[in-house]
């Protein structure tokens, strides 16, 4: 047993039964925008896993914020369900967190009644062509970060995880690639980053005492022309001195480097099966490589990257990117990363850190084939080996592209 991993930690005002963390990896389970009973088993059954603290993945602030039609929307209409999740997860003896964001060009206009992005640029990945956000609009999603972190606490989480990573809006804002404005919110880091220090200041005064505040950034957006990592290390430095009690360092931008996120290949012909829009599946299937560039997957991917921010600063670390085994965790960890996120291998296996307890495996069986993201439009989270033995629909599509 891994005495670091099993070890209590402290994040911010939480104490942590161990150092695992459910990454917030998008369930797609919120039909309505509301919590479903598939999402509550789920993470009932991670916390029941072992899990230190699960966190629900990529909760809008506003409607404004939504790029799926089965994505949680935190909002007082949720609340209930959400109390309900984490009143399970907290009896299985884990701490609940809750992800937060805005997805900025990335939003569904069918479900959001608009796009709205740094710098009104079309984003092929919508297909949007977002609008300009008027000094009003930036005003407005600053609220409501401020107004989801009181409905967290309402909800009953223990911490918010502010989503400043993977070109979703914050991000949008840090990047220079989607970041073309000639105003205060523009130009040098300084005004790019302002947007961030803005929502920032925001969540911390929401939160007081008794919230932890995570925020998932980039390490590299993962393209030419993106941000890289020496003004990443910047980005820390500046949320350092805002307060935050840890920072997940990660990396990608799903408007134009998606799998440089979690590495490997997307199955193409899955991803088609389930897009809503008909007339995009024949381009995802012809053209999907090209837009979806396959990565090489291998354990702790973003770790030589990860290394150069926790020499940068002194505030606690989650390591997230391709947490597969043990001894994985194990290195990590003894470098000197406080925390460690999980996410496929928690889709394969819920209990796999209790299983890694008792010794009973050391190494996950999942296979990094991404078909559990592929499935996201679907409305389930599902993995490809376990739905096998099942005849789920899309199992036919899986063989022929394997």
């Amino acid at each position: 047993m891994s005495e670091l991993l099993f070890s209590e930690s402290r994040l911010g005002p939480l104490t942590l039964r161990n150092r695992s963390i459910r990454s917030a990896a998008f369930e797609g389970m919120c039909p309505g925008h509301l919590v479903s009973d598939d999402l509550l088993n789920y993470h009932r059954a991670v916390a029941e896993g072992g899990i230190g603290m699960t966190t629900v993945a990529y909760a809008a602030v506003s409607q404004s914020g939504l790029s799926f039609d089965h994505q949680l929307w935190l909002r007082k209409e949720a609340v209930p369900g959400l109390k309900e999740l984490t009143d399970a997860v907290h009896k299985e003896g884990a701490a609940a967190g809750i992800q937060i964001g805005h997805c900025g060009q990335m939003a569904k206009i069918s479900v959001s009644g608009g796009c709205l992005s740094p710098s009104g640029r079309f984003n092929l990945y919508g297909p949007t062509w977002p609008r300009t956000m008027k000094e009003s609009d930036i005003r407005e999603v600053v609220a409501d970060f401020g107004r989801a972190v009181h409905l967290a606490r309402e909800s009953g989480f223990d911490a918010v995880e502010v989503h400043a990573g993977h070109g979703y809006l914050i991000s949008q804002f840090l990047s220079a690639y989607t970041n073309k404005r000639k105003d205060d919110y523009g130009g040098n880091f300084s005004n790019r980053s302002r947007f961030m220090r803005e929502v920032i200041s925001e969540v911390m005064e929401a939160a007081g005492n008794d919230i932890a505040v995570v925020v998932k950034m980039n390490l590299r957006d993962g393209f030419r022309g993106g941000m890289e990592l020496e003004e990443s290390v910047e980005v820390a430095k500046v949320l350092e001195k805002s307060g935050v009690h840890a920072l997940v360092l990660s990396g990608g931008f799903v408007s134009k480097a998606p799998m440089y996120v979690m590495r490997g290949r997307m199955p193409l012909k899955v991803m088609a099966c389930y897009m809503h829009e008909k007339w995009m599946r024949p381009a995802v299937r012809w053209f999907g490589d090209m837009l979806m560039k396959p990565e090489p997957f291998s354990e702790a991917y973003f770790l030589e990257d990860a290394r150069k921010i926790k020499d940068a600063v002194k505030l606690p670390l989650v390591y997230v990117g391709g947490m597969v085994s043990k001894a994985g965790i194990e290195k990590v960890l003894g470098e000197g990363f406080e925390f460690v996120q999980i996410a496929r291998a928690l889709i394969h296996d819920p209990a796999f850190i209790n299983k890694i307890k008792t010794g009973e495996l050391s190494v996950s069986g999942c296979n990094h084939s991404n078909y559990c993201i592929a499935v996201m439009y679907s409305g389930k989270m599902a993995c490809y080996q376990n739905e096998k033995e099942r005849s789920a629909p899309w199992i036919k599509y899986l063989e022929s592209e394997t």
